[in-house]
């Protein structure tokens, strides 16, 4: 194996490298086309890596660009050891992982171990018969006696989980689309072979894996029904409360207690390579338990993160919620948090596109304990794309328009040069629109512009580096009001306040005693620097706290440096 080729040359000097490092999401098929034909490309991204390294982050993660039927994007997988032709070659990858190590990138990739594609070879021939070699590779189950699906459980893309085969007289269980048939990885073969794929992707230099769906993993094996609940007012697992999905509790379908073990094995492959690290996907009613339970005790996942920061809700006392319920539960483990995705509605819309709120967001986002990941377009402010129905591309948002809009909106084309056609993504004609209202929000326009979204995101990921209480100081969670999120990064020789104005109203805020307020030279802020200089020079404990607003301040001033 050609020595660029292997992980980044720091990984075996710090192997703990992912603690606190910060993630950037590229969606392929939308970042780059280097070719024209519509379709971002791994061509296109190693283009715009020196793009990705001037932002300052530690890790790229690209979502999967492995030979697929594209019936869900790529995360239907036909081949896991090739790059589609869409996206290029083998050695296109390799190219990129190359140059991504030149940089001080770190590459991390995206990994469907749960499904596969019903054109993979491996489903080819376990439909075929219950005799051949591959026969239990997947879940199959008889029909009920009235010729009805074995259970009850329902696909996340709406329907049973069920598919009929005539060839064999069964049904295939399918968490997503029914071209998307679950792995029996119960199975020790099954296990063998998804261990196999890892290391092929290892040995090519890859820093890590994110890993799709890592609570679906197992199934129970004795097929028990799921209880029902009825409809949900919310959900924290990425399905919206409409989709019938959220009206049963998955006590059975996910999440088995058995998936410990498989991430242990799996940890153990990983293992056997310097600085790999891992970022699971939870989807689940109680994913902040899972996601301390999947990553506690360092030898199962090294990070995860769930949806609970992917929803509608945005508030002082959800955030202080939802953070201190996983701090409660994770002990040693580590969380990866992020507000945006490839799944989910873009925060700028899902929240608020306030410019002093799309502020607050980062800050807060690049000062929560844990590795922060945003998704490429949000350094740049980009806003939910709305699409025509004739315009939609995604299975899910199809089936559930037009109540639902589905994941296409957020998977728009990355806005590099509002001069050029389709604002520099493709001469070409996109596979998704270029929206006119991502234009303007190009890179170019707001590299010209020192106090844009994009330098603002750059002059965070800065200080990060400079600010080691932020990559592994604990968190202490202040007692928050309705409007006011707080909380204290510590470590041996600092305490760092952090404060959150959550709201467009303005608050009061009590600052505890012997504070110094940092101003925004020293760290990125949506205040502006009249208002930090009032605040130096007030006499009074208690500020008022514009809309947006965010405040720093070193605490016990004795300690600071």
């Amino acid at each position: 194996m050609p020595k660029q080729f292997l992980q980044h040359p720091d990984n075996a000097k710090n192997p703990e490298w992912w603690r606190g490092a910060s993630i950037y999401q590229i969606y392929p098929r939308s970042y780059q086309d280097s070719n024209d034909d519509g379709i971002g490309d791994l061509k296109g991204i190693f283009e715009r890596l020196p793009y990705v390294a001037d932002l300052g982050v530690d890790a790229v993660w690209l979502s999967p660009f492995f030979t697929s039927p594209m019936k869900d994007f790529g995360y239907d997988v036909a081949d896991y050891c090739d790059v589609d032709p869409m996206f290029g070659t083998l050695d296109d990858f390799k190219n990129l992982v190359a140059r991504a190590h030149e940089l001080g990138l770190r590459v991390i990739i995206d990994l469907v171990l749960n499904h596969t594609s019903d054109l993979h070879p491996w489903f080819k021939e376990s439909r075929q018969d219950r005799y051949n070699p591959k026969a239990d590779w997947y879940v199959w189950a008889n029909a009920k006696d009235d010729g009805s699906p074995p259970n009850n459980w329902m696909s996340v893309f709406v329907g049973s989980a069920w598919q009929w085969e005539p060839k064999r007289e069964q049904y295939y269980f399918h968490n997503f689309l029914s071209s998307q048939p679950d792995l029996n990885i119960h199975h020790p073969e099954v296990r063998q072979a998804l261990f196999d794929v890892l290391r092929f992707w290892l040995d090519l230099g890859v820093d890590g894996f994110r890993l799709d769906t890592a609570n679906f993993y197992l199934h129970d094996a004795q097929l028990r029904d799921n209880p029902g609940r009825g409809r949900p007012m919310f959900n924290d697992s990425g399905v919206v409360p409409n989709n019938p999905y959220s009206w049963q509790i998955h006590l059975h379908d996910k999440s088995q207690p058995e998936n410990l073990d498989f991430l242990r094995d799996m940890r153990a492959v990983m293992n056997e390579y310097p600085g790999i690290t891992s970022v699971g996907e939870i989807g689940d009613e109680h994913a902040l338990v899972l996601q301390a339970q999947y990553t506690g005790g360092g030898d199962k996942l090294h990070s995860a993160y769930t949806f609970s920061l992917l929803a509608e809700r945005n508030s002082a006392e959800f955030m202080h919620s939802t953070l201190s319920e996983f701090e409660r539960a994770v002990q040693d483990g580590w969380g990866c948090w992020a507000f945006g995705n490839h799944d989910v509605k873009r925060v700028a819309t899902r929240w608020s596109n306030n410019p002093q709120a799309l502020r607050l967001y980062a800050s807060l986002l690049m000062t929560l304990r844990g590795s922060p990941c945003f998704y490429q377009g949000e350094e740049l402010g980009l806003t939910e794309a709305k699409l025509s129905f004739e315009q939609m591309q995604d299975p899910y948002g199809i089936s559930m328009w037009p109540e639902e809009g589905g994941r296409d909106g957020c998977r728009t084309p990355m806005p590099w040069n509002a001069e050029k056609p389709n604002a520099g993504f493709s001469e070409g004609k996109p596979w998704l629109p270029v929206v006119p209202e991502h234009v303007d929000l190009a890179v170019n326009v707001q590299n010209k512009d020192s106090d844009s979204l994009l330098n603002f995101y750059r002059r965070w990921l800065d200080v990060r580096r400079e600010m080691p209480i932020l990559w592994s100081g604990a968190i202490e969670f202040l007692s928050p009001d309705a409007q006011t999120f707080a909380f204290i990064r510590t470590n041996d020789q600092q305490r760092l306040l952090c404060v959150f104005n959550m709201s467009d109203q303005a608050s009061a805020y009590t600052l505890p005693e012997n504070c110094v307020v940092l101003s925004p030279a020293k760290v990125p802020q949506s205040s502006s620097a009249e208002q930090i200089e009032a605040m130096k020079n007030t006499s009074t404990p208690t500020l008022q706290l514009s809309p947006w607003q965010t405040l720093f301040a070193w605490v016990d001033t004795a300690k600071a440096k």
